[in-house]
């Protein structure tokens, strides 16, 4: 089998047997692609050798890429090669003395829960009474959108994308179609379905959102609203709220939610499904929330922490 046709065989069975997005499918090409471009025109990227692998590794180092961008090409390479081992097509794996880069540490940003609620207050008063030039449906809009964020945990794009239908079946749980087309069910806090309730209603007086199949709809090639748009109305949000716009992003309300859970006793595992994590090591950047509650556990409570 040549290297063109060994490539597109991988990305088929990632997308039939594993469910990968289509985001996932295209990283996957690209890197396989390099990687193939990289190889012995001989060889080619399906009968590459060892040494052929280390070369392209070594040349995405001395290229300067970030130790995740390294980690995640070699993640392709190494998928690829154990999918062609597995079907017979080679009979051994290139990449299996390979080392990923080490990444460091990174701790997502997140907001304090006193932060958290200043920019919820916030949204709940503009809600009721809107600033000057926003209108009442944009930010009844934005409130539903906050509330809903920061009691589920959801991706922006998740968010945003929600069908109406989700919200017009029971009103205590969504049930989201998340990454690799996989669904999970997350509950909603009674603040959250009132402001869904609120947002439903003033979604209904305006005749063109009315007849939308979405929950969030808009003029967009989508039809609904773009991420971006609640990125930017969200930091107009935070400035007006006095928290600091630099640390504020809907990826950020979604890291306050598992960060904000955790250091109130809840279970790495129920944040991992909540969050839609495939692999429990993803929910894992949030241990170190773990590691300040246990400490604080002990401080508290060790008749010999004093």
């Amino acid at each position: 089998m040549n290297s063109n046709a060994a490539i597109e065989a991988f990305l088929e069975m990632m997308s039939a047997e594993r469910g990968a997005a289509a985001n996932t499918l295209d990283a996957y090409r690209r890197d396989l692609e390099d990687a193939h471009g990289a190889m012995p025109k001989d060889r080619g990227l399906a009968h590459a050798s060892v040494l052929d692998v280390r070369a392209h590794l070594e040349g995405i180092a001395a290229q300067g890429f970030a130790a995740s961008t390294q980690a995640r090409k070699l993640s392709a390479l190494r998928q690829f090669f154990r999918f062609l081992y597995s079907e017979g097509i080679r009979p051994d794996d290139p990449t299996g003395t390979a080392e990923a880069p080490r990444k460091p540490r990174s701790l997502p940003k997140t907001l304090s829960e006193a932060e958290t609620g200043r920019l919820i207050e916030r949204a709940e008063a503009e809600a009721a009474a809107p600033p000057p030039g926003v209108s009442r449906e944009a930010a009844v809009r934005l409130h539903a959108l906050v509330e809903v964020l920061y009691a589920t945990g959801l991706r922006v794009t998740e968010l945003v994308g929600l069908p109406l239908g989700v919200a017009l079946r029971d009103d205590r749980f969504f049930v989201v179609r998340g990454k690799g087309d996989k669904e999970r069910m997350v509950p909603l806090s009674a603040k959250a379905r009132a402001t869904m309730s609120a947002w439903l209603r003033v979604r209904a007086e305006n005749p063109a959102s009315a007849e939308s199949p979405w929950l969030f709809p808009a003029r967009s090639e989508t039809g609904y609203l773009p991420r971006q748009v609640f990125a930017r109305d969200l930091k107009a949000l935070a400035a007006r709220a006095s928290v600091p716009v630099s640390a504020i992003s809907p990826h950020v309300i979604r890291h306050a939610f598992a960060s904000h859970l955790l250091q109130n006793g809840a279970d790495l595992r129920a944040v991992q499904l909540l969050l839609g994590h495939a692999d429990i090591s993803t929910t894992q950047i949030y241990t170190h929330v773990l590691e300040e509650r246990l400490v604080r556990l002990v401080n508290e409570h060790h008749p010999l922490a004093d």
